[in-house]
């Protein structure tokens, strides 16, 4: 259960990658060391020695603690095909959009009169690319999980509350609390 929207939108760029990223610790170290150009550089990204990376490099130690393993597994991830993740960022928020499949408490700000309290829902929707470039440009900048809720919140009240304009148009502001899971299709 994913409930950061920033985790959300990883492991949705996670679906995208068109080849398996290493597995072996020394494939991953070696693959590490090539991206950022040298062990030092390596060693300091993962908090080791630089005569680790070097043991992990020619397979002289095989078998990582599951902390470094879990952090080289992460580092790896992350650089993994970013043309194939950058290619599909740029289809989602310009012309794909982006599925958002989220089970949270949602409220809204609306006039005196309705019916405003937040109460559990579990929405699959597809939200306009305009929602999904904003998610990844405040994702890469590194904005807060708050933000990108609101911003995701912003996309539900649009389409979903208000149906792309043919209803409630006197609502103000969904508010997304108590997120249990988030999810996101590209």
């Amino acid at each position: 259960m994913t409930k950061s929207v920033g985790e959300g939108l990883d492991k949705a760029l996670e679906q995208v990658v068109t080849r398996p990223a290493p597995k072996s610790a020394g494939a991953r170290m070696r693959f590490l060391v090539k991206q950022l150009k040298g062990t030092k550089a390596v060693a300091q990204t993962l908090g080791i020695s630089q005569s680790t990376v070097e043991r992990y490099v020619t397979n002289q130690i095989k078998k990582p603690r599951p902390d470094l393993a879990d952090r080289m597994a992460r580092e790896v991830k992350k650089r993994w095909q970013p043309q194939v993740k950058a290619k599909a960022k740029k289809a989602a928020g310009t012309s794909n959009g982006i599925v958002i499949d989220v089970q949270a408490r949602l409220g809204y700000s609306a006039p005196a009169g309705t019916t405003d309290e937040a109460r559990e829902r579990h929405l699959t929707v597809a939200l306009p690319p305009r929602y999904a470039e904003r998610l990844f440009t405040a994702r890469d900048q590194g904005d807060s999980d708050a933000a990108l809720q609101q911003i995701a919140a912003e996309g539900l009240k649009e389409v979903y509350f208000q149906q792309l304009g043919t209803r409630a148009g006197s609502l103000e502001q969904v508010h997304m609390l108590d997120v249990q899971n988030i999810e996101f299709g590209l």
